[in-house]
This record gives structure tokens, sequence and C-alpha cells, in this order.
């Protein structure tokens, strides 16, 4: 099954790159006009300047002031107002503080502080052989018309060869999957090689657990789980998808593995990684049932699509109008999935996958729930007995235990003065002492 989606996904990726790759040639040697990049770093691109649609220069220098603010206090903002990051994060990240924000939101500059030296050493430990050819053959389909990856010899080849091979090294019984090589490549754009190569390790472990490993038991069951999602959510959909023969396998993979970076426009493709990174998977099946939506949503579109070829085309030829990053977010977020909801149909998923003796089973607990979970986890970690936090926190002792209340003797009908007296004879003169100070009554024998 494992070997079966890995093929999938090198056919689509294959595609993918020759459509891309045809005019690379002719652009990377055209005239000048050609040759410039966008505002992203991609060479012909669209984007160079911000369209109508864009946030203003004075909105965008509020959200940055925002979020300086919020990062110069994470741990006070991640402990006391986590509401307010999640809402930044759906409005997107300012481009200048991706490189600030991405390592604090996925938990990875806690895993850099803790583990220093670790990425020069794998760095320059010579990777496995059969490893670093298969990575090797990968570099140059990773965004070739980006002006980081268009040299096999620039920094951007070499240091995604350096992250790919690290993880491998870091990780050898996962060893390497062709779908982290666009998601690396996307960290390299905003980070350096060893903030890339810790961002990729969360995204691996905590955020997509079983994903890129050699089984990836984790896709077959949330391909499950989107199937169950769309029968609820977008029921003639699934059932149209039913009917031509088109199961979850054949596209979802490529969507939740590459995190969409193969599938929509680059902004778009930001603006998902900024919600995914602050609210976890919960996005990816946001945006995968926006998408099937967007494709398959009424009537007409469905009888366009009378095959399984048809309805693959159309899955994968969403107009661009419709994936503008704005009008497009606001419907993923407008999907009506909750993080419960979410959590019950894995879990009613999981008890209905037939055992398997070919891999180890599902884990969905080891997955978490994006920023705010991963800080928890991390914060648990250093309270007992991690590394100590750069910001001093105020920690609550216990309250000691009760101690039981004192009882008052009973002096109703008694004169200890007058019973002393006659036990002992005429009191001793002297200063007078207080009645708390006195102790002559605890020593009389009753």
């Amino acid at each position: 099954m494992a070997q079966a989606l890995g093929e999938d996904l090198v056919q689509a990726c294959e595609l993918q790159d020759d459509s891309s790759s045809l005019g690379s040639d002719s652009e990377l040697s055209g005239p000048g006009p050609y040759r410039r990049a966008d505002r992203y770093g991609f060479i012909g691109g669209s984007a160079a300047e911000p369209g109508p649609g864009h946030p203003s220069a004075d909105l965008i220098r509020q959200r940055e002031m925002k979020w300086v603010e919020m990062t110069s206090h994470w741990e006070k903002t991640m402990s006391r107002r986590y509401k307010k990051v999640k809402m930044q994060c759906r409005k997107g990240i300012p481009s200048a503080l991706r490189a600030r924000c991405w390592p604090l939101l996925c938990g990875a500059h806690v895993c850099q502080k803790n583990s220093p030296g670790i990425y020069q050493e794998l760095a320059e430990t010579p990777g496995d052989p059969q490893w670093m050819e298969t990575i090797g053959r990968d570099l140059h389909r990773q965004f070739p018309l980006h002006e980081m990856f268009v040299s096999p010899q620039g920094h951007g080849q070499q240091g995604l060869l350096q992250v790919l091979k690290a993880y491998t090294l870091y990780r050898p019984e996962q060893g390497y999957c062709q779908a982290q090589g666009p998601v690396a490549a996307v960290l390299l754009m905003h980070l350096p090689p060893e903030e890339a190569f810790w961002c990729l390790v969360q995204i691996c472990e905590l955020y997509l657990p079983g994903y890129y490993g050699p089984h990836m038991e984790a896709v077959q069951l949330d391909a499950e789980v989107f199937m169950a999602l769309l029968r609820r959510l977008l029921p003639r959909v699934h059932k149209h998808l039913q009917q031509v023969g088109v199961g979850p396998l054949l596209y979802l993979p490529e969507w939740f593995l590459c995190l969409f970076a193969r599938s929509l426009p680059f902004p778009t493709v930001l603006r998902v990684w900024d919600a995914f990174l602050s609210e976890g998977v919960k996005v990816l099946f946001r945006v995968g049932l926006t998408l099937v939506r967007l494709a398959l949503g009424t009537t007409e579109q469905r009888l366009a699509c009378p095959g399984l070829l048809e309805t693959l085309g159309a899955l994968r030829a969403i107009p661009p109008s419709q994936l503008q990053e704005d009008v497009f977010m606001s419907q993923v977020h407008s999907v009506a999935l909750s993080k419960q909801e979410l959590q019950r149909e894995i879990k009613a998923q999981l008890a209905r996958l037939p055992e398997s003796t070919s891999g180890p089973p599902p884990r969905p607990k080891a997955r978490l729930d994006g920023a705010q979970a991963i800080f928890e986890a991390q914060q648990l970690a250093v309270a007992r007995g991690g590394t100590r936090p750069e910001v001093p926190r105020i920690v609550v002792q216990p309250p000691e235990e009760p101690r039981p209340p004192r009882r008052k003797p009973q002096t109703r009908g008694k004169t200890f003065h007058g019973l002393l007296t006659r036990s002992r004879g005429p009191p001793i003169e002297g200063p007078p002492r207080s009645h708390r100070s006195s102790t002559s009554f605890l020593d009389t024998r009753f």
C-alpha cells in the first residue's frame, strides 16, 4: 500500500515538474522582463506587485508590530493570549516575520536550543548512499523556477540536500520520503538550514507522525477520516466520487504529504502553512474539503465529470481566481469542522481499520494539535527536569497539609486558678504571665 502511494506521488510530481519545467530554459535565457523574480522569488511569476485584494502597507505595518510584540514575550503570549495568536495566524503572518514566527509556533527554537551542535554534526557526517542517491535525483524537482533552486550548485539545492540528508541520519528508521522535498524547500525559502531542519523534524514527528515513514500508516487512516467527513459534510460529492471510483488515496496524499505546496498558488500556500503551524492537522482537512467543494460542489461540475479521469482532472484544475489567498482562506476557516469532531472521527475510523501485519498501526495520539499543544508539552518537559526556559516562570508551591484545629479547653463551670491553688499551695509571686505563655494547667494531672 505504501509503495503504491509512493508511486502515485512520484508520477504526479513528475508530471507537474515536467510541465512546469517546459518553459524554464526560455524564461531563464529570455529577455529581461521574463527573468524578473516576483516578491516570493519565482522567476517570471505573476506576484511581483501586490494586487488590489492585498492588505495596505499601513495594515501590514500594524500586523508586524503586533507580531513583534507577541514574539518578544512568547511564553507569556502562549500562556495567556493564544487566541490572539491563532487569529493573527488566520489573518496571515507578515512575510518579513515568518522566519521568526514559524520556529516559535512549531517549537523548533526549543529543539535547536536543547540540541546544540547536533545539526552541524549531522551535516558533516556522510549520508547513506542509498538515500543520497534518491535525494539527489529529486533535488531538481523542487520548485525549479525559484531563484534559490535554479542552479544545481546553488545554495538552495545544496542546502536542501544537507537538510534532507541530516533527517535521514537523525531518524534512520524512517529514512527519506519524496514528499519531504517540497516541505523542506518551502522552509529553506524562509529559514537558515539549521532552523529549517528542526522545523522539518517538528512537522514530521509532532504535526504529522506516521506520514513520512516507510509504511505511511497515518496517511491511510486520514484518508478514511476524510471520506467520512465528505459523507457527512458533502454527501452529494461523496456519492459522485464513489460512483466514478475516485478514492481518497488518488488525490489526498499529494495534498497532505506536501502540505499543499504543489497544489495551490504560493501566496495561498503560505497562508495555509501559517494556520497549519498554529492549529495543526485540522487545517489540512478543512483545506481539502474546500478544494473538493470548489471542484465538484455544483451539479453542473459533477455532470461534466462522468468518469475517473475527468474527476481527477477537475480536482487538479480549479481556477486560480477561486484560490486567491484571502477569499480561499475565509472559506477554509468557515468549514464546520472542530478539533473535537475531528478527534471523534479519527477514533471511529481507527476502530474500523482492519488489522494489518505489514506495518505498525497508526498512532493518532502521538499527533499534537498545533502550537498550543506543542508549547504545553515543552513546558511540561521543562517542569519534569528539562532545560530551564529563557524567561523565568512563576512557580506556585502547593499548599501545606492543613493541621487539625486546636480545640479550646472546656472551662465552663471550672476555675483552674482555684484548682491549681488547692493542689499546689499558694501561687508563686512574680510578674503576671499571659494565658498563652502559661503552661501550669498542662502539667496538672486530672
